[in-house]
């Protein structure tokens, strides 16, 4: 007997840069650009505009810097460099040595840059600021799958994530080996206490009729229920729900649950997961591990920008 077959493909998803919009992207590295160049956000910047101590030197000099890891990562966010650099102008050519997902060493080379000077000083701190965050997460993420082991349940990331920023980090959560949960309000039923407590439907046949409902008016959705103590799981098992999550619950409820739910639904444990629980949760029998920490306990990896030559 397996899980619940009929929503599989949106429950064990990675996100790929193939799937980000370019145009988003470019936005994205627009917004960042102007802050630094222009003041934006500001109400009134007092500020002419530019780079005012790259406006000094030569516009017509021509350089060579290489991208090296400082410490030991799980590289993530390649893919920005040529969208960054044509935003500060162009004229550059990017010559990536490695990829995304790739484990790096102290030393480790990322890549080469060739090009005007001024654009590759206007555009480094930025360059750097998004491989940093992304290679962040992504190293935090491959430290997790690490603990929770090949065998263990897979590591989902949550919506909490920086506003603005979600998709680049939800997919550097799965370039670190992790798998991505909804992302956002409409791609999944999610019932979660606040939704039962507000429509009243916490408990028993109410709870049941609430997750039908759900069913039956979007069949094309997954559909998931928080639940906080065992007696909530009969109802939502006998309506159908796809997903039961766990919430808080102790490694002695977790493995009562797990037992309980069997293959009628998928499992996941969620509430205060972290580095330091991570390991006990690996021979649960759990489906799925879900934690913001992953987005907002990682912290830059440190990346340098170093001068080769001058052309």
């Amino acid at each position: 007997m397996s899980k619940p077959q009929r929503h599989a493909g949106h429950l064990l998803r990675r996100l790929s840069w193939d799937e980000l919009d370019p145009a988003w992207l470019r936005r994205l590295v627009e917004m960042a650009r102007d802050e630094d160049l222009g003041g934006a956000g500001l109400r009134k910047p007092d500020c002419p505009g530019g780079d005012a101590t790259t406006d000094l030197l030569a516009a017509d000099a021509r350089g060579t810097v290489e991208l090296v890891a400082r410490e030991p990562m799980r590289l993530c966010g390649l893919r920005l460099v040529p969208v960054i650099l044509e935003v500060y102008g162009g004229g550059c050519e990017w010559s990536p040595l490695t990829a995304d997902g790739t484990p790096l060493d102290e030393g480790g080379l990322i890549g080469r840059i060739s090009g005007p000077v001024g654009t590759i000083l206007r555009a480094e701190r930025v360059m750097l600021n998004f491989l940093q965050r992304l290679s962040g997460i992504a190293t935090t993420t491959a430290h997790y799958v690490t603990l929770l082991g090949q065998s263990g349940p897979r590591l989902l990331d949550t919506r909490k994530t920086t506003p603005g920023f979600r998709m680049l980090e939800k997919y550097a959560v799965a370039t670190g080996g992790g798998w991505n949960h909804r992302l956002g309000l409409f791609d999944r039923i999610m019932f979660k206490d606040n939704h039962l407590a507000a429509s009243d439907a916490t408990v028993g046949e109410r709870l049941a009729a609430t997750v039908r409902a759900a069913r039956e008016r979007r069949p094309d959705l997954a559909v998931e229920v928080e639940v906080d103590h065992l007696e909530q799981i009969p109802p939502v098992l006998e309506a159908g729900a796809d997903v039961i999550l766990l919430d808080n619950f102790t490694t002695a409820g977790l493995r009562e649950a797990v037992a309980l739910i069997g293959d009628k639904a998928w499992t996941e444990a969620s509430g205060g997961i972290n580095e330091a629980n991570a390991k006990s949760l690996a021979s649960l029998g759990l489906d799925f591990v879900s934690s913001g920490a992953v987005v907002h306990r990682s912290r830059w990896m440190d990346i340098g920008l170093d001068w080769s030559s001058h052309g």
